[in-house]
């Protein structure tokens, strides 16, 4: 395949190799679903910033949106084993999730019924949820076992005091759970693009490192900085030499579900004059020593023609292939270049990204936390479990402390993607006071390369209007 061969980009794209021309170029053939595009013309009207800076808003998500959606509470391997608990706080909800003792999973309000007090301020093993302020206990399946001076409680005799339940579904290893009961089902809720999930098969993937921080910043406005690669030709510049930021597709898909996917072992249109042994050369920096990646002689090259404007991730797909499988011995023969080498950051409405492809895989989730001006953001690592064996229990989240960088955690996520996340910390709290501090009242944005944004806030006033999910939540 030589330059000449390369189409030319559309008119509403940056110039040079765009994701379609890669798949073009790709040496097994990439699934449908990632040549296809599905992108939507969503207009150019600005977004007011009290959206992500206003108390009532905060008030209207809480009310409109937390109890009418399918969410992210946990992982299967955060509770393998019977009598395992999570807690999952979002905004003012607290949930308690219970692996049961035929390996279901239930979910309740985690809510003592007497007087109102969390059951479990945090997971772990369960033989039955006790109240710790008076021991008001129930079974690990909902149902009351006893009350303490039950003849001072004559008034609830004959009263059902099984813990309210949730809705909870499991999706390739997540625990999706919602308090809508009239909800469609989690795949139905999300609609177009979940099906992509069925190839990568994340139920066979595990946690290995998972890391939480709080930001100074809105839980939207810290999601969306992780919806478009617009910002790293300025807040990433290490990356651009094997990162084709600005040639990102975007795609879009219902009301719940849009994706990036960010060209790898490519350049960025930013950078000029630079080959393709110059990104063989910068993602090794920045893999560092333990990156696997080194190329010193042609002979490095597996074959591929020098001249070839797509070598550089002919070779990085290679390499992946063989290194995945050392890892897991898994067969990855077949996969196709884009699958072991992209990032494909999908975002699922309205706080949870589980990253696409065959590569050790990121997972996002963001939660409102303390007031309108922070949030808890949270990432995974989930690695393949090698064949033949059984996933580990997932570590307990390391959370940062708010003084800290990501560095501290560099040897849990690397020194490369720690180093990018503490360039968005940087840029977040500015944003925050910044949209505070607006003269003007408009958030513009770029009409292709932020148009997941402008996506995922139509879907949001679609909740808040009412307009989402349709139904009425059951009593």
């Amino acid at each position: 395949m030589s330059d000449a061969d390369l189409s030319l980009p559309r008119e509403d794209r940056c110039p040079g190799l765009s994701y379609s021309d890669m798949l073009a170029g790709d040496t097994r053939g990439a699934p449908d679903c990632l040549v296809a595009e599905s992108n939507q013309n969503l207009g150019d009207e600005p977004l007011d910033p009290a959206r992500y800076t206003s108390e009532a808003f905060a008030v209207a998500e809480r009310e409109s949106l937390w109890p009418n959606i399918w969410q992210f509470a946990a992982r299967e391997e955060d509770l393998p084993e019977p009598g395992d608990t999570v807690v999952y706080e979002i905004a003012d909800k607290n949930y308690l999730l219970v692996r049961q003792s035929d390996g279901s999973i239930k979910a309740f309000h985690n809510v003592c019924l007497h007087r109102g007090r969390l059951l479990r301020d945090e997971g772990g093993r369960s033989v039955n949820l006790r109240c710790p302020f008076h021991g008001f206990t129930w079974h690990n399946d909902g149902t009351l076992k006893e009350i303490p001076c039950r003849w001072d409680f004559p008034h609830l005799e004959g009263r059902d005091l099984s813990l309210p339940e949730l809705r909870v579904e499991r999706w390739h290893g997540f625990v999706m759970v919602t308090e809508n009961h009239e909800l469609p089902s989690f795949r139905e809720w999300v609609g177009p693009g979940v099906e992509h999930y069925d190839l990568w098969k994340l139920e066979e993937c595990h946690t290995a490192a998972w890391i939480g921080r709080v930001f100074p910043a809105n839980w939207k406005a810290t999601a969306e900085a992780f919806m478009e690669a617009f910002h790293s030709v300025v807040t990433h510049p290490q990356i651009l030499g094997f990162t084709a930021d600005a040639n990102t597709r975007y795609d879009l898909y219902g009301d719940h579900m849009n994706r990036a996917i960010t060209p790898n072992g490519a350049l960025s249109p930013h950078v000029r004059g630079r080959g393709q042994r110059y990104i063989l050369e910068t993602i090794a920096d920045f893999l560092g020593e333990d990156g696997g990646v080194r190329f010193a002689t042609s002979a490095d090259l597996g074959g591929f023609a020098p001249d070839d404007p797509l070598l550089a991730r002919k070779v990085l797909a290679a390499a992946n292939r063989e290194a995945f499988q050392a890892m897991d011995g898994r067969d990855y023969a077949q996969s196709s270049d884009s699958e072991v080498l992209d990032n494909f950051t999908y975002n699922i409405f309205p706080n949870f990204a589980p990253w696409g492809g065959l590569v050790p895989n990121i997972v996002y989730r963001w939660r409102p936390w303390r007031d309108v001006d922070h949030c808890l953001m949270e990432v995974r690592i989930l690695t393949r479990t090698p064949l033949g064996t059984t996933p580990p229990k997932a570590p307990h989240m390391h959370l940062i402390g708010e003084d800290e960088s990501f560095t501290t955690v560099a040897h849990l996520i690397g020194a490369g993607l720690a180093g990018v996340f503490d360039q968005d910390l940087a840029n977040l709290a500015s944003l925050q006071k910044g949209m505070k501090a607006s003269a003007n009242g408009r958030i513009e944005l770029g009409h292709y390369q932020e148009s997941r944004i402008r996506h995922f806030s139509r879907t949001l006033d679609k909740y808040l209007s009412g307009q989402l999910p349709g139904k009425s939540i059951n009593p």
